[in-house]
């Protein structure tokens, strides 16, 4: 009798349903077999778990050790095993915790402890984990197989013991499948031998000719099951080879062209198996564009931490929530456990921020213009909204200079009007009444920072997606008066700086993914469509408004629901619900990848220009169609018509354009290279 080999799993399955009435029992290989993994190498894991032993290691002070130095100490501690243990079994096997032991007793010395190996033992069954898939097909199989009274087993040549197995076999759903898992780590008896065979016939009494194996190896599952005379089913799946090659192709290219980075990364994050079913169009986009765009930023964010040794992050804006949520997924595998900075989403706004940001400092002529930024704002109206004040104490300043309340002070409405405004904002009287209503809204937001620890430590990460810092700046004035303020490490999506922001010792703003003070020619194409970014990140609850104080501390005031203001955004969220749906599922996988590659966003920068360029520079008309926002409303903006000539002196960007336009030839290519460069 020789094994049977198939070539795609289909066949073999159609073959093992003709045959199981002839047998009582079946064991199946592991790996390759019943999961296969997302990358073409299992070895690939080991460079992840090694850094993660780097980074405890200098988180523990025990000396600046660099990934490579910990991967060589584990590769030869795992050989010393093996070579050991060949002197006393027929298989060069090895077992897990007892290398790993010895190797981090190396590295760690009088610091090692039984906690530090399961912190390496769970991250590295973590990294495993994002790693494999089970064969949907296998799944229902291996009921069918336990509804018809089948013994299961579950049998593998590896290093991990069988109850790090079963941890694998768990997450992939398969575990109350089966009857056992058996690992070569346990007995250092292994299918190689045919000894792990021997093994199982003694321990369960089975008759070899009732018994069906099935695996991937044509020694271990083929030739040694059949010298034995148990039947052996060999899996060779065409299918696999070929998407194995790819990712492997991907890999050798990345070592000779930086591109190739992000789309091995990519490769690595696709969905296989019964993962990969038919989504909405909005979903892909937000798993492969979105999503890819979000992890790079988060890489940014932790390279930039860990550099500052900064040990708490606050996401704020609507948007820090998506960010947010993407950081708790992606994180517990980039930088898991306690290597991590806290996080925290902050509730804060523009139009929150803006009136408390003035009860010490009041308001200075360059913060009180960043009210007429939107042309839509007009008059005092419109600047006292955006302020939070209340306009009738104010009149009287007002009527000194001249001032109405419907009188244009803006300065794309009325120079003239500018004029008085900006001699207004200079009289004393004027900025002490601005302060002295600003001060209950402060001392409710100060009272709102102490409670989710603002204050706690020296330096603090602020997320934003951008793009003048605007928020950044109103927080900073609201709590410039004190003497426990920490210091400000803005991190922006992307830096716009469309007005100068006032960078000090202990204040900055960096954009990660394009930053306009750094002359990034296709990073810029993110100003194009600024909005869909705002959108397609934005908190599914109504924005923040304000802050007031009641008996026992603060209360967080937020835009009633039901308006036309909140009606629009509500069918923004209801539209972009599949795209944030893949934005989120790509979170893990984009951890995962970045984990096992090891990338930094200097690597991973050309594939991002690739995918900002062809995808916003470059749309499709229909992409352009079915992503682009249909509602935007700004918080900040009035209800006033801008001028004229400012509407028409405003750039016009390529997806401000109907979408008859966007069928032109080369519309495309001359916004690119010859437009004004998007601010």
């Amino acid at each position: 009798m020789s094994f049977k080999t198939f070539y795609s799993l289909r066949s073999l399955l159609e073959y093992a349903d003709a045959i199981n009435d002839r047998y009582d029992t079946v064991s199946i290989d592991l790996f390759d077999t019943l999961l296969i993994r997302r990358i073409h190498d299992p070895d690939m894991v080991k460079p992840a778990v090694a850094r993660f032993i780097a980074m405890e290691a200098c988180a523990q002070g025990v000396g600046d050790w660099k990934w490579e130095e910990v991967q060589r100490i584990r590769d030869t501690v795992e050989a010393e095993q093996r070579a050991d243990t060949a002197t006393r079994f027929e298989d060069h096997e090895a077992c897990y915790p007892v290398f790993m032991h010895r190797a981090l007793s190396i590295i760690f010395k009088d610091k090692m402890t039984p906690e530090l190996l399961d912190r390496v033992t769970d991250y590295e069954l973590l990294i495993e984990n994002a790693m494999l898939v089970p064969r949907a097909p296998w799944v229902a199989w291996l009921q069918k197989l336990k509804d018809l009274g089948k013994r299961v087993i579950i049998v593998s040549d590896i290093y991990l013991p069988s109850s790090h197995l079963k941890r694998l076999v768990k997450t992939a759903g398969l575990l109350t499948h089966v009857d056992d898992v058996v690992s070569s780590a346990d007995t250092f008896l292994a299918k190689a031998s045919g000894r792990a065979y021997e093994l199982l016939r003694e321990k369960y009494g089975l008759d070899c000719s009732r018994w069906l194996h099935i695996g991937d190896n044509p020694i271990s599952d083929g030739l040694r099951p059949e010298s034995m005379e148990i039947r052996a089913l060999v899996l060779k799946d065409r299918q696999e080879k070929y998407r194995k090659t790819i990712a492997k192709l991907y890999a050798v290219f990345s070592r000779y062209r930086p591109y190739w980075h992000g789309r091995l990364l990519q490769q690595l994050m696709l969905p296989l198996e019964a993962e990969n079913k038919p989504r909405h169009y909005l979903y892909v986009e937000g798993y492969n564009f979105f999503g890819f765009l979000m992890g790079f930023f988060m890489q940014g964010i932790i390279e930039r931490v860990k550099d500052a040794c900064i040990r708490k992050i606050f996401f704020f804006s609507r948007e820090g929530w998506a960010f947010k949520n993407f950081w708790d997924q992606a994180v517990p595998y980039l930088l898991p456990g306690a290597l991590a900075p806290k996080s925290q989403y902050l509730c804060v706004s523009r139009l929150a921020l803006a009136g408390a940001s003035c009860a010490y400092g009041g308001l200075p002529k360059e913060k009180a213009d960043i009210a007429f930024l939107p042309p839509k704002n007009k008059d005092m109206r419109d600047f006292c909204r955006v302020f939070s004040l209340d306009i009738t104490p104010i009149t009287e300043f007002m009527r000194r200079y001249g001032i109405t309340d419907t009188l244009p002070v803006s300065p794309v409405h009325s120079m003239e009007g500018y004029v008085r405004f900006t001699n207004l904002v200079r009289d004393e009287d004027f900025q002490y009444e601005v302060k002295r209503q600003s001060k209950s809204a402060n001392d409710a937001l100060q009272l709102y920072l102490e409670s989710v620890g603002f204050f706690d430590e020296p330096d603090i990460a602020l997320v934003d997606v951008g793009w003048m810092g605007t928020i950044q700046r109103f927080l900073y004035d609201a709590v410039a008066h004190r003497e426990d303020k920490p210091r400000f490490h803005g991190l922006l999506f992307a830096a716009s700086r469309g007005i100068p922001y006032p960078t000090r010792e202990d204040d900055s703003i960096k954009g990660v993914l394009y930053d306009r003070g750094e002359n990034d020619f296709a990073g810029s194409t993110m100003m194009y469509v600024r909005d869909l970014f705002e959108e397609a990140c934005r908190a599914p609850h109504p924005s923040v408004i304000g802050y007031a104080r009641t008996r026992k501390g603060f209360r967080i005031l937020f835009r009633k629901e039901g308006d036309g203001y909140a009606n629009a955004e509500s069918r923004q969220d209801d539209y972009y619900f599949p795209l944030r749906e893949g934005i989120f599922d790509a979170a893990s996988r984009f951890g995962a990848a970045a984990a096992i590659l090891g990338y930094r966003t200097v690597d991973l920068r050309p594939w991002l220009y690739h995918q900002l360029v062809s995808k916003i520079a470059f749309p499709k008309t229909l992409e352009v169609k079915a992503i682009k926002h249909q509602y935007h409303m700004d918080d900040f903006g009035g209800v006033h018509k801008a001028p004229k000539a400012v509407l028409k002196s405003q750039q016009k960007h390529l997806w401000d354009q109907p979408l008859w336009v966007l069928r032109w030839p080369f519309i495309r290519l001359r916004y690119y290279l010859h437009k004004q460069r998007p601010v």
